[in-house]
């Protein structure tokens, strides 16, 4: 199997994927669903970090626990706990993401029964002094917790080797997000989506060596790689688990080559030290000063001037919205950033999608009359 079979079949089955890891290995596993949820100190305890995307089967069990007005990933992700599919899960961390991620820690813990439950609520205001103590006291907690629940010690050495294995694989990332700006055509539409969701879930050693292969060999045919001549867009958002997005994209005329996504780039954006004297607090200061989602406050401006700047860096020439139903933190954000970038002259496109996505002929419309618009 190639890497990209590789990746493809993780971004396809990860619940599989975590299933077989753990069955061959013995491995212990833990679901998160936010990029704010501190993977260095799992990884660091010998615990594979699992990123939570939801179901896309039908949702009937978490109904029973859950408003209907819930987004699609809280309810997903409940009841793909209650139904069986996440049972080789040794337990879950719910950092504070917003109100019903908050909530569904509570109706988590009382009702899917795993071993391990953990909290994790770093601080929302995230410019001040007191924000960073706060951080590390946080994480610092959290790290105790590990210990004391796997009846194990993590020390400061093991911390500073995950973060120089998260760097990597950031830098990886990084690179392979660079390529496709720079030369859209050399990737199948949805390829960058399916490995940047496959680093969230495999073995992170695994990953890293099968994506450093991965770009040896691209990284060559990228040379004389010219532009497709398609539209330029920059995708923005919470999650977006949808790879047939890309494919008809570029079918409408229009090629993905930036995000701002929390299952994009600002899980992959800025680096901890790694030769910090205080592992933790290195940690601690790369979520204090990545790109901030609508759950964080770094400055008023934050937000938008990193979109519109985004934009700038990647030559784009609009921005789609992909934005959960019922996500009220970016449903509050959009109007703001809309209005920012059309100060900007940058146009702008909203979709709103749920665990489904709506039927292809009625997106190919829409995607067809903006790409029109560009």
């Amino acid at each position: 199997m190639n890497q990209i079979d590789r990746f493809d079949y993780v971004c396809r089955a990860p619940n599989e994927y975590a299933a077989n890891y753990k069955q061959e290995t013995g491995g212990k596993i833990l679901g998160f669903f936010c990029s704010y949820t501190p993977e260095e100190l799992i990884y660091a305890a010998g615990i594979l970090p699992f990123r939570l995307f939801g179901t896309k089967g039908e949702i009937r069990l978490a109904d029973a626990h859950l408003q209907s007005y819930c987004c699609s990933l809280v309810r997903g992700g409940l009841e793909a706990a209650l139904n069986g599919s996440l049972d080789f899960l040794d337990g879950a961390v719910f950092p504070h993401t917003c109100d019903s991620i908050q909530r569904l820690s509570d109706i988590w813990r009382l009702n899917a029964g795993f071993a391990h439950h953990f909290d994790a609520v770093l601080p929302v205001k995230l410019n001040t002094d007191s924000a960073r103590q706060y951080m590390t006291e946080v994480l610092n907690g959290f790290r105790q917790d590990l210990e004391a629940a796997f009846e194990t010690q993590i020390s400061d050495e093991a911390i500073r080797a995950a973060i120089r294995d998260y760097n990597l694989i950031r830098e990886k990332l990084e690179t392979l997000y660079g390529l496709r700006s720079r030369a859209p055509g050399l990737f199948e539409p949805s390829t960058v989506y399916r490995i940047t969701a496959a680093a969230m879930v495999m073995e992170r050693k695994e990953f890293l060596e099968q994506v450093t292969e991965f770009l040896d060999g691209i990284e060559r045919d990228a040379a004389g790689k010219k532009e497709t001549g398609r539209k330029r867009i920059v995708l923005s958002g919470g999650i977006c688990t949808h790879p047939d997005i890309y494919d008809l994209l570029a079918r409408a005329g229009a090629d993905v080559v930036w995000d701002d996504l929390c299952t994009g780039a600002r899980w992959f954006e800025g680096r901890a030290a790694e030769d910090a004297a205080d592992p933790v607090e290195a940690v601690a200061d790369r979520y204090l000063t990545r790109n901030v989602c609508p759950a964080k406050h770094l400055d008023i401006k934050a937000r938008a001037g990193e979109l519109v700047d985004t934009v700038r860096r990647q030559r784009a020439d609009g921005v789609i919205f992909v934005l959960l139903k019922f996500c009220d933190p970016h449903a509050f954000d959009y109007p703001y950033l809309k209005g920012v970038l059309d100060e900007a002259g940058i146009p702008g496109l909203l979709l709103e999608i749920e665990d489904q996505p709506p039927p292809e002929g009625q997106l190919m419309t829409r995607f067809e009359t903006f790409v029109d618009m560009l």
